[in-house]
């Protein structure tokens, strides 16, 4: 697929434009400032968005008789079904779901939250004239704090709450009261709990046996031990995104990818990343690169003495290995069999809500806010995501918590989720600009090595998966990766979101996916058509996952060594090694 990718010359971060002075300093701490007050966000953002907004609906008289009309009609809704005690029709919400809402006057007060919500969404788009993007952000926004507003936020006007309180004669509220004393007691001291938990890394997380074979500055590459008599000759080379820690795809011993993998009889290797801190500040996206993927690859060629592997990217570590990949094909690196796509992104265009928030102003912020620790701390990044979900992720936790006075039973997945990383300075904002802002590596602008790089580089097959409810990744925008190789794809759409959509194991309830192969030679078919083209299967994507590399892979062997017995990759340490236990 040939292109042509004008040139464009961008600073790669607020490093690269030169050599500062007093005054862009001055700028920089006044910026972090800001930074701080407003939890990484731009003022500027919003203030665009909303000028943008605010001058069009002012010139849109027929927008506004529209929006008064509606309003006078929830109105009227509202007000009949308060004199009649009916429960109202309403859409389907899960936090008013209970047999409490549907009685009056609860099923009134969730009506009008949501007549209240969908008014302002209605407000914030469809004003003529108004940029896209801002529509879209204003009605994230707009959303978010009327979800504040919410009557199961409170508890006088929440009917769980009050029968709980009634019937508990207030002890709820005390526990939760102690349980909200006790967090933020926790979160000010920043001090890991002392009491055993219920998951553990090392004790029934993260137990697939396996060694540490290769440690540098930036990686441990564990490789796990064989299961099987025979193995295939190729191994598997997992890169998982360093937003988090490895062990997402080697939760608990029923739910591992890992596992289930080395089951089929693949040799199995895992880089596990090391948590950065402020010395590795000038860590940038080459050194994850060449430190991360390229020296796994190094070791495990070497150690299984195969001439290729099977390399998977998961999240943004699917997005480095699309560039090591095509900076091997342009190289004429053939030491790729296969290369797997896990809910990943080479386009960021639409990139989701996270996209919404991404321009110059608030890349810039942020990169004065890392200016200061030199990386983006954990509490960010996970206050970031829980936006994206704050329904799911702040206030249903918080109504359970605090209202209510449960804790939540605990299960892996929401184990490792608290275990978050740091991300480095200049890693992070290379990777803002470079991806997110100027959309470098699918329209031929991101370099390697100095020279530039194109996905339509890659020769080794693809096997791509997209995940139906992925809030990170839209699988709109993973199923891209169509537009941008010119090697045969298989693409999976599978149910689920960014996380547990990808820890599908077999025996999984409810689970579902489609599937389907694109050639080379194939005519493009958009999102729709190829959902409609495709059936729903019952089950989960691991299985005709591991039949695919199988038949890519050759007749089964022996299985290699673990490590070697002396030097570069001789046997370190038991998995889950030492990085990951890194706070």
């Amino acid at each position: 697929m040939d292109s042509k990718h004008p040139s464009k010359t961008v600073p790669e971060s607020k490093t690269d434009t030169g050599s500062s002075n007093i005054y862009d300093k001055i700028d920089s701490v006044a910026h972090a400032n800001v930074a701080t007050a407003t939890s990484g966000l731009s003022p500027s953002v919003l203030a665009e968005a909303w000028m943008d907004w605010a001058t069009h609906l002012a010139v849109s008289p027929g927008k506004r008789l529209k929006l008064m009309q509606q309003c006078l009609q929830n109105a009227q809704t509202l007000w009949s079904a308060s004199l009649s005690m009916t429960t109202p029709e309403t859409p389907d919400d899960r936090r008013f779901a209970g047999e409490g809402w549907q009685k009056y006057p609860f099923n009134v007060m969730s009506q009008a939250h949501q007549q209240s919500w969908q008014w302002w969404q209605d407000a914030m788009t469809g004003v003529h004239g108004v940029t896209p993007e801002h529509e879209n952000l204003l009605a994230f926004v707009a959303g978010l704090v009327s979800d504040t507003t919410a009557p199961s936020n409170f508890p006088l006007t929440n009917p769980d709450v009050v029968s709980a309180t009634l019937a508990e004669k207030g002890q709820n509220l005390v526990r939760g009261t102690k349980n909200l004393i006790d967090d933020v007691v926790a979160k000010t001291n920043n001090t890991p709990p002392t009491a055993p938990q219920p998951y553990e890394v090392g004790r029934n997380m993260a137990v697939t046996p396996g060694k540490v074979v290769f440690r540098n500055d930036l990686i441990e590459l564990i490789q796990y031990a064989p299961t099987t008599g025979q193995v295939r000759p190729e191994p598997i080379l997992i890169v998982p995104a360093w937003i988090m820690k490895y062990y997402i795809l080697d939760l608990s011993a029923h739910n591992s990818l890992v596992a289930f993998l080395v089951g089929q009889g693949f040799t199995v290797f895992m880089i596990s990343w090391k948590n950065p801190d402020a010395s590795d500040r000038e860590l940038g996206m080459e050194n994850y690169r060449n430190l991360g993927i390229m020296a796994a690859i190094d070791a495990a060629l070497s150690v299984t003495k195969a001439p290729q592997l099977h390399a998977v990217g998961y999240c943004l570590g699917g997005t480095l290995l699309s560039i090591a990949a095509a900076a091997m094909g342009r190289d004429k690196d053939l030491r790729l069999a296969s290369v797997t796509l896990l809910a990943a992104q080479v386009d960021f265009t639409e990139a989701g809500p996270l996209r919404l928030f991404i321009n110059d102003s608030e890349v810039t912020l942020i990169e004065d806010m890392m200016a200061r620790k030199g990386y983006l701390s954990s509490e960010q990044m996970a206050g970031a995501f829980a936006l994206l979900r704050a329904r799911d992720l702040i206030w249903a936790p918080a109504i359970r918590d605090y209202l209510l006075g449960h804790r939540g039973d605990a299960f892996d997945l929401m184990a490792w989720n608290a275990d978050a990383t740091r991300m480095p300075a200049r890693m992070h904002s290379q990777y803002l600009r470079k991806m997110f802002l100027n959309n470098d590596l699918s329209e031929g602008r991101y370099r390697v090595a100095g020279k530039a790089i194109a996905v339509s580089d890659i020769r080794a097959p693809i096997f791509a998966v997209g995940t139906e409810d992925d809030h990170v990744a839209p699988w709109q925008s993973a199923y891209k990766i169509h537009l941008f190789t010119d090697t045969d794809v298989t693409f999976v759409l599978t149910s689920g979101g960014h996380n547990a959509g990808i820890v599908s194991e077999p025996g999984h309830p409810n689970r579902h996916f489609r599937i389907a192969e694109t050639s080379a030679h194939a005519t493009y078919r958009d999102p729709c058509d190829w959902t409609d083209e495709n059936a729903v299967e019952e089950g989960s994507w691991w299985t005709p996952f591991a039949s695919w590399l199988e038949a890519r892979s050759a007749k089964p062997v022996a299985p290699p060594p673990m490590g070697t017995k002396t030097g570069k990759y001789a046997q370190l340490c038991d998995a889950p090694g030492t990085y990951v236990m890194q706070r």
